[in-house]
């Protein structure tokens, strides 16, 4: 169950990756969810009094590639290797895939396999104990917060995949309120925590201008 879409059921592209209940990380789950049912973002991606910051990054992350993983999931019929040859975000931006393990040298490819490459990966780093511990006791790695930054870079891509390619076919699913609900919940979370750099951003840097200025006032 994610934070913001409840249990709408609703295709996810690949299985939610879900937290253990009974553990910390599942009550700061719960805790996350009831600040994001005040409606204020802004207070909700704020770190809680006494927690430590690699367990709220990481049950956020798990969170972030559920949403990104229903969002994506409603419009996998759409995004084809004939509509998206390549994987883009406008004319100006193009990412090629590379993981620097299986893949070290960046390899062209369709927007739907890109999206299948990074789903898949950020899958098996959040099923890695040792890189996302969700016993008790169980430390973080030390270069947890790196980790964590690759992957909300990673999945970025995906919301500006969205919104430069698929926006028309979002909005005639209904579906541009729970996109802009949650790409602007993960954009305040990553600059609170400064886990994106600003020229990655670019691709959607007006978009954020806008749904952050409200805020700022």
């Amino acid at each position: 169950m994610s934070f913001l879409f409840g249990s709408r059921s609703s295709k996810t592209f690949k299985p939610k990756k879900n937290i253990p209940e009974g553990t910390h990380q599942y009550d700061l789950m719960k805790h996350a969810a009831a600040t994001l049912g005040s409606g204020n973002l802004r207070l909700a991606v704020l770190l809680p009094e006494g927690e430590d910051l690699n367990e709220w990054v990481a049950v956020n992350t798990v969170d972030f590639f559920n949403q990104i993983n229903m969002l994506y999931g409603t419009i996998t019929e759409f995004c084809t290797e004939e509509s998206c040859p390549i994987m883009s975000a406008g004319p100006k931006y193009e990412y090629h895939w590379a993981d620097g393990l299986t893949v070290k040298k960046p390899i062209k490819c369709s927007a739907p396999k890109y999206i299948d490459y990074l789903m898949t990966w950020v899958q098996d780093q959040l099923d890695d104990e040792t890189l996302f511990p969700s016993k008790i006791g169980v430390p973080f790695p030390k270069n947890f917060l790196s980790i964590a930054k690759t992957i909300l870079k990673r999945l970025f891509r995906v919301y500006a995949h969205i919104y430069h390619q698929h926006f028309s076919e979002v909005v005639q699913l209904g579906e541009e309120a729970h996109l802009n609900t949650s790409f602007k919940h993960f954009i305040f979370f990553v600059q609170e925590f400064n886990l994106i750099d600003r020229r990655e951003l670019a691709p959607l840097q007006e978009l954020i201008e806008k749904l952050t200025a409200k805020e700022c006032r």
